[in-house]
């Protein structure tokens, strides 16, 4: 007698770790548009991706590498980056008669009010539609950067150039990371669909 084997191989994108193919049919049944949001180390990217059946595609997308094209000098990585790109993402969509989009996070963690849900804010700000819980998305303070501010406050000289030493090389006074931020947001609503010469990580 011979016994088939129960074992059932995984997709390979499951396998690898990059997609989780349940999570992503529950997100395609909504019939929305995916809002998704991805972090490494140093960067952030967003993308509005629309469903369909020869494959999916790419409405609009943002990176935080492309703030550099509207003055933004500090960390690429960090809260206030985050918020910046989501509100450059959600007014691009919003350009684009995007309205609505539900939140595709992939493999990644949820952490209330870190970059992630930053990048949310930032899209909801800039006037798109994502059901999420208020709880989650960090305040105002936080977004615009008053807690590097206050961080940097507490250091002499040589610990701040350590500190912040790839920022301050590039003229950026962290201790006014929330005024930046402020011209940085202006500069986007301006002109959102501007084509920036993205900084290097």
């Amino acid at each position: 007698m011979t016994h088939k084997s129960t074992y059932k191989l995984l997709f390979k994108r499951r396998r690898s770790g990059k997609t989780n193919y349940a999570k992503r049919l529950a997100l395609l049944k909504s019939h929305q548009p995916r809002l998704v949001v991805r972090k490494s180390n140093n960067l952030m990217k967003l993308q509005i991706v629309q469903y369909s059946e020869k494959g999916d595609f790419t409405v609009v997308s943002s990176s935080s590498q492309e703030l550099g094209g509207f003055n933004w000098k500090s960390n690429l990585g960090n809260v206030p980056s985050a918020y910046l790109a989501g509100f450059l993402l959600g007014k691009r969509a919003v350009a684009a008669g995007i309205k609505t989009a539900v939140l595709d996070i992939g493999l990644h963690t949820p952490m209330h009010k870190g970059r992630i849900f930053s990048a949310v804010k930032g899209v909801l700000d800039a006037g798109l539609t994502v059901p999420v819980g208020e709880d989650a998305l960090p305040d105002e303070k936080r977004v615009s950067g008053k807690h590097i501010e206050a961080f940097a406050q507490k250091l002499d000289g040589e610990k701040a150039k350590k500190q912040f030493s790839k920022e301050m090389q590039n003229g950026f006074d962290p201790k006014k990371i929330s005024e930046s931020f402020t011209q940085v947001k202006s500069a986007i609503e301006k002109d959102p669909a501007k084509k920036t010469v993205k900084t290097k990580k």
